[in-house]
């Protein structure tokens, strides 16, 4: 009986692992067809996103099966309501990266605004706190996942920038830019979107190995209260 509990534990983790790994390469392919103008691409991340929703399902399913059959406690009790809520996330985040990918196609076939630097350089940001925080819960690394949530207001100084930049230096100044500009304002948008569901995972991953909530108290970063 234990043994058939650990391996539904084991399943659970797994596919979890499976969305996260096509979550963040959802996240790739958005980005790289911008940076390429490649609609095919930005066409395969609207398509392949079915593959993530079935998925999510499928994890959802296995936890309240667990929740429902095995009645865990404690730690697995804990392991299992915050895999659900990663789950979740998860889905989201692919969600995001469906959304760049549409704005993609609003402007592959019109001439560049501007190089892009920013935007790929927050896109690094987020693929990597989705990457630690992944790498947090799977080890039960909780200091990883408080250096994710840290992270987070680098992202959002660089969605700001890229914002300021759009309005300031191009919408305000040319205002037929705009069709051009607010796609790009998005993308940031989403992409800084995408930092704030890693920072929730991270929270989640926090209560699972301490039990201690730090959502909204960020002053139980520093301690151990």
């Amino acid at each position: 009986m234990k043994r058939h509990f650990d391996e539904e534990l084991k399943k659970l983790n797994t596919d979890i692992l499976k969305m996260a790994t096509l979550a963040e390469e959802a996240i790739f392919k958005s980005i790289e067809a911008l940076k390429n103008r490649d609609k095919e691409l930005a066409q395969s991340v609207i398509h392949e996103d079915k593959k993530i929703d079935e998925l999510e399902l499928t994890v959802e399913e296995t936890a309240i099966d667990l929740l429902a059959l095995k009645q865990p406690l404690a730690r697995d009790l804990r392991f299992i309501t915050t895999g659900m809520k990663i789950n979740a996330e998860l889905e989201r985040i692919a969600d995001l990266a469906v959304n760049i990918a549409q704005r993609v196609l609003e402007i592959a076939d019109k001439p560049i605004l501007k190089p892009l630097i920013d935007i790929p350089k927050l896109t690094d940001i987020a693929r990597k706190m989705v990457k630690e925080v992944i790498d947090a819960f799977v080890n039960s690394d909780e200091n990883l996942a408080k250096k994710v949530i840290l992270s987070d207001s680098e992202a959002d100084n660089l969605r700001n920038l890229i914002q300021e930049e759009l309005i300031n230096d191009y919408m305000s100044k040319d205002a037929s830019t705009a069709t051009r500009a607010v796609p790009l304002l998005l993308i940031a948008r989403h992409l800084e979107r995408i930092c704030d569901h890693a920072t929730n995972i991270a929270e989640d991953v926090i209560y699972m190995v301490q039990a201690k909530v730090v959502k909204h108290h960020p002053e139980k970063l520093k301690n151990n209260k």
